[in-house]
């Protein structure tokens, strides 16, 4: 395996809260070219995408401040520290749905949004579910629903559905 030619030269944190923070960063490569970056630091998040034995898939529908907007999408939660992205997944299927899964399976893992976040999403698959009383956190307003196939692809086609976690676990998934 090659190395990497690109050497870290400096990083200095400049914020930081529960959620992420942020880091510049400079680093050159073995040539002498210099690079500069703000860089948001987060550990990772865990995607779960529960599909019941009808072939539905349950997303959860609740407000994006970013987005401005209420967007149905996978459940999903940051990966706490001392935790793996799977156990982040059983945790989160908990506290947003309430539902519990007795078979898990990893379907794909990517970085969003790589230019200047750190974060990486890894998405499973949860059957084999038995239902529960949702523990969502203090802010959050989480309402879930049932989807059918043809339902998230209208939905995908239409732009209801608009969040990368969701269009790519539902697609990867789906095969489509």
């Amino acid at each position: 395996m090659k190395s990497n030619p690109i050497q870290h030269t400096a990083s200095k944190e400049v914020y930081s809260c529960p959620v992420f923070r942020v880091t510049e960063d400079e680093a050159t490569d073995n040539k002498g070219f210099d690079m500069k970056r703000s860089i948001v630091r987060h550990r990772g998040s865990a995607v779960m995408m529960a599909v019941d034995k009808k072939n539905r898939v349950l997303l959860v529908k609740q407000y994006r401040m970013p987005a401005d907007r209420y967007m149905w999408e996978l459940p999903a939660g940051k990966i706490d520290e001392g935790e793996t992205a799977a156990q982040t997944a059983k945790r989160e299927l908990i506290e947003e749905t309430g539902y519990r899964a007795k078979k898990w399976k990893k379907l794909v893992e990517y970085f969003p949004s790589p230019g200047f976040v750190q974060e990486k999403m890894t998405v499973y698959l949860a059957k084999d579910l038995t239902e529960g009383e949702a523990q969502p956190m203090e802010d959050e307003r989480i309402e879930s629903k049932w989807f059918t196939k043809k339902e998230l692809t209208e939905m995908i086609k239409t732009n209801k559905i608009i969040d990368s976690k969701t269009l790519i676990g539902y697609l990867y998934w789906a095969k489509l």
